[in-house]
């Protein structure tokens, strides 16, 4: 039997930075992932904040519009690839072992490493701002031939940073699925599994087939900048319309990676608060599986205008709309766990009811979009933008921040502050749709997305818009303050941390040998 040993098994304990850089254990690194995916939401923030403040009115204020691109194109990849996926890997890192009764993750030097490339890659990705001519302003969809004929050499460096967030990604991807399908406490079937760690294995499988596609779209952008070729160039017999089909093959799975996890996270919150077993586990089992699987046959939903035959059109139409049925499976059984439940509206409550409602609107105007007519309307405009932030902020985001509440005190061993956390959730909720809601009605009346400037008549709902945004960037401050506190002190949480839901935050129905890692698990 081969033994793992940590990296300064022979000299104690490992203390300060050392600890930090060298560490296989899962929970170190879960915390790390979780601190980095923060940072990056908040330098992402950022940018949104400099985008909203030169919509605040029409005309040009203060940026010049390349600038004003390479915010909306850089605010889009970090969010996507620095913060929203990261933050869901963190939380698989510390919640999978313990929910299945496992040790550790299989593979935990491997887990050290995949999460040491992302601040190297993110810092890469960021740097490109400061390289001569810019950094990329072609949105965060890099579409061809824009991509591959913009003049500065940063895309280079772009096109790395991308494929080593796709290695990083692969490798977790690997490591989860190793570990839940070899380390399950006995007695732990497949369908006896929380539901977290269902979402996660779907997930991870579903990121596995789809990182090596954008892998493949970058790399092909790398040749025809570099070497000649002429994939997406029509000129050298290629096509540019073949970039988008790569693209949406890997973007949209990508989009149900970073909703998936979610899923799973709102399904251990509510039957807590709720205080009743899940409605469905297995049709919620099912559902996952579904979206996961139909995420694969819909990528050219996002490009109804390239001119693909109406074959085509109906055929893409019908199964995104097919997609709204597992999706609407899930809506239905959070519901039910509600229905008739002892529910208390504690903070991590909150975000979760949050998440179902404003995730409802975003699964509604996506099935607009998927509607190939209409979406000739809808294309390009703020419309899908309000979509897809319903879908990820309100959606991913809020759930990431329920996690962060639900388990925090696990976590630190002390409970959060209650009135702050209630704080929090009330500015982002409504903020958030201050922000987006007015979207829809900008989009609809024909206002393109990613331009500095805008004809007058869409003036106040991008003044609203604007207005939520600064007070939604605010108040993330006050979730920074929160976690802190926590770290630092409090009242101390209990083993039963939710009153009279135990047993429902962690599902193992046999406890695991007890082994840290630290030293080799003994031999029978």
């Amino acid at each position: 039997m081969s033994t793992v040993m940590s990296h300064d098994e022979h000299h104690g304990p490992a203390k300060g930075l050392s600890r930090w850089l060298f560490t296989t254990n899962h929970k170190d690194i879960g915390t790390l992932y979780l601190w980095f995916a923060f940072i990056m939401f908040m330098v992402g923030g950022a940018m949104a904040m400099v985008i909203r403040a030169e919509l605040f009115q029409p005309g040009m204020q203060l940026v010049d519009p390349l600038f004003f691109n390479q915010m909306t194109t850089m605010h889009g990849l970090i969010m996507v690839f620095g913060a929203v996926m990261p933050a869901f890997v963190g939380l698989a890192n510390w919640l999978v072992p313990m929910m299945i009764g496992a040790p550790d993750m299989a593979l935990p030097r491997m887990n050290n490493w995949s999460f040491w490339i992302l601040p190297f890659a993110g810092l890469m990705l960021i740097s490109t701002m400061f390289m001569e001519g810019g950094g990329p302003a072609f949105g965060w969809t890099f579409y061809a031939p824009l991509s591959t004929t913009f003049a500065a050499d940063s895309t280079d460096f772009f096109i790395f940073s991308v494929h080593l967030l796709g290695i990083s990604s692969i490798m977790g991807a690997i490591n989860i699925i190793a570990t839940i399908l070899n380390m399950r406490a006995p007695g732990m079937t497949l369908m006896k599994m929380p539901l977290f760690v269902w979402t996660w294995l779907i997930t991870a499988f579903l990121l596995i087939a789809v990182m090596p596609v954008l892998a493949g779209a970058v790399t092909m952008m790398l040749t025809d900048r570099n070497f000649g070729t002429s994939f997406f160039d029509a000129a050298g017999g290629g096509d540019p319309v073949l970039f988008q089909h790569i693209f949406w093959f890997f973007g949209h799975p990508e989009v149900y990676i970073m909703i998936l996890p979610a899923f799973g996270v709102v399904s251990h919150i509510i039957p807590t608060f709720a205080r009743k077993k899940l409605f469905g586990y297995s049709s919620m089992v099912y559902a996952v599986a579904a979206i996961a699987f139909l995420s694969f046959i819909v990528w050219a939903h996002h490009m109804f205008t390239v001119g693909m035959p109406v074959a085509a059109e109906l055929y893409y139409m019908y199964a995104t709309v097919m997609i709204a049925v597992p999706t609407a499976v899930k809506v239905f059984n959070w519901t039910a766990t509600m229905w008739k439940g002892s529910m208390t509206f504690e903070t991590p409550m909150l975000w979760a009811i949050g998440f179902v409602f404003c995730f409802t609107i975003g699964g509604f105007t996506g099935l607009m979009l998927g509607v190939a007519p209409v979406d000739f309307q809808y294309h390009d405009t703020y419309f899908v933008v309000a979509h897809f932030h319903y879908v990820l902020l309100t959606g991913a985001v809020f759930a990431i921040i329920a996690a962060v509440y639900f388990w925090l005190p696990k976590w630190t061993g002390n409970m959060y502050d209650e009135t702050l956390g209630k704080w929090h959730f009330w500015l982002s909720m409504i903020s958030a749709n201050v922000l987006f809601f007015p979207m829809h009605f900008s989009g609809l009346a024909g206002m393109p997305r990613r331009i500095p400037d805008y004809a007058v008549q869409f003036a106040d709902f991008n003044m609203w818009s604007s207005i939520g945004g600064f007070v939604f960037g605010a108040s993330q401050l006050i979730f920074l303050w929160v976690v802190i506190k926590s770290i630092r002190g409090g009242e101390k949480a209990t083993d039963k941390v939710w009153e009279g839901a135990e047993g429902l935050e962690w599902t193992i129905p046999s406890p695991a040998p007890y082994h840290t890692f630290e030293t080799p698990p003994e031999v029978k």
